[in-house]
């Protein structure tokens, strides 16, 4: 049974910017990895550090933001290629929500199928959120995936989330090859009727 996403809560860090996009969130040379277990290395890595290889000063290498589950952003945030490394990379380098004014479809899909939540949040709730934990990196942000808010510092915010998104996480239906598996039994006697099989 896969488990319901209902509320994602946690510290958070604010990657600023519009049209964020895969290659920028995942370099291509990340690509040819057989599986995604080590993607988190390549998060952003190209932003992270200079043509000298020296770390930046961008937010994710923040110590102490190093325990953060939330990424915050600004529109369109995931557009470019559809590679699904990209919210993988995310995933596995501890992060479990996005987010953004919007996103782009594709990387919207790859992130619920993880059961990783993509919230739309409006230009000025961003604002506000985003100063809040960039003021205070122990601040703590309450996304009620269930009720659709955000709540920070005691505020809260009516935020969006697609219908369909919102009942496969709410309800555990996000991995639909996970679903399949677990109604196997269902699958073998739907396929016993069927002539063909």
């Amino acid at each position: 049974m896969l488990e319901k996403i209902q509320q994602v809560t946690g510290k958070a860090v604010y990657v600023s910017g519009d049209d964020i996009d895969t290659d920028r969130i995942i370099p291509a040379r990340y690509l040819k990895c057989v599986t995604f277990d080590d993607l988190a290395e390549g998060l952003f890595a190209d932003v992270r550090t200079d043509s000298n290889g020296n770390t930046t000063d961008h937010p994710l290498n923040d110590p102490n933001r190093a325990d953060a589950k939330i990424m915050i952003s600004d529109a369109n945030f995931g557009c470019g290629s559809s590679r699904e490394h990209a919210p993988q990379s995310i995933y596995r380098s501890g992060f479990r929500a996005v987010i953004a004014e919007s996103f782009a479809e594709i990387f919207y899909g790859n992130s619920i199928t993880l059961g990783m939540p993509c919230i739309e949040a409006s230009k000025e709730q961003i604002e506000e959120i985003a100063a809040a934990v960039t003021a205070d990196a122990e601040t703590i942000v309450d996304i009620n995936v269930a009720e659709k808010t955000i709540t920070v510092n005691g505020k809260s915010y009516a935020v969006t989330i697609k219908d369909s998104a919102h009942d496969a996480l709410v309800n555990g239906r996000w991995d639909p090859l996970a679903e399949l598996l677990e109604a196997n039994d269902t699958v073998d006697s739907v396929a016993s009727t069927l002539a063909y099989m």
